[in-house]
């Protein structure tokens, strides 16, 4: 008896020990990175594409300020994907889930006129959202929901669905800062697997990726503005 009663006592503890480190992330840690850097104006605030997804589960607004003018940000934004521009995040996550994601330093002249239907690539063999708003130099917003599109995402169960909406939005500060703000929300099909999915991975996942994107751009931006030429921005990260 004193053995199980060891043994009880040593899962008490562990399961005491999983409970706080869960409470303490979902009161603390995951409201911070669903607005890091936002202000409270800019996390509640409407933005374009909000529409496509009416009720989101996952409400994210991440937000950098970047002392370059607005059409020195605006060329790092156009050219965002896989095999364009990158997405200017860690590039070793991305490639070993095989995204086959290259971060450039320069401005693309060939992807700086993004249009309403292209495609975001999202990683390679075509897998992406379609672009759904251009404001030129302000806005750009790819939305994708597999009700329309089932076999937008392969391999999901019948009956899953993923809704999800993802915007940039500039908005100049003075003739040299801008503000740069990042949006993404998703709504999906509730049930035990997807909560724990979501949750668990896809939010601080997502999170991790976006603040390095955010402060890539940021760099980027801002060497090209001190420099003021064309030449690379800074050196492969």
């Amino acid at each position: 008896m004193s053995r199980t009663a060891s043994i009880l006592r040593t899962v008490g503890r562990a399961a005491n020990v999983v409970g706080g480190l869960a409470s303490a992330y979902f009161m603390l840690i995951r409201p911070w990175h669903l607005k890091w850097g936002a202000t409270d104006a800019e996390t509640t605030g409407t933005l374009p594409g909000d529409e496509f997804v009416p009720e989101p589960r996952l409400d994210a607004t991440h937000a950098i300020s970047i002392h370059a003018p607005v059409d020195q940000v605006w060329p790092w934004i156009a050219q965002i994907g896989q095999g364009r521009g990158g997405f200017y995040s860690y590039e070793w996550i991305e490639n070993a889930i095989g995204a086959d994601i290259h971060n450039t330093d320069r401005i693309l002249p060939e992807f700086q006129n993004p249009q309403v239907g292209d495609q975001l690539p999202l990683a390679q063999n075509g897998f992406g959202m379609p672009i759904a708003i251009v404001e030129l130099g302000r806005t750009l917003v790819a939305h994708g929901d597999t009700r329309a599109d089932p076999e937008a995402i392969p391999g999901m169960k019948p009956g899953d669905f993923l809704n999800v909406v993802w915007g940039w939005h500039l908005s100049p500060i003075d003739a040299h800062t801008t503000r740069l703000v990042e949006r993404w929300r998703a709504d999906w099909n509730p049930n035990v697997r997807n909560w724990a999915f979501m949750r668990l991975f896809l939010e601080p996942g997502a999170f991790l990726m976006s603040r390095r994107m955010l402060l890539g751009i940021q760099q980027r931006a801002e060497s090209r503005a001190r420099s003021g030429s064309d030449q690379p921005a800074l050196a492969q990260q």
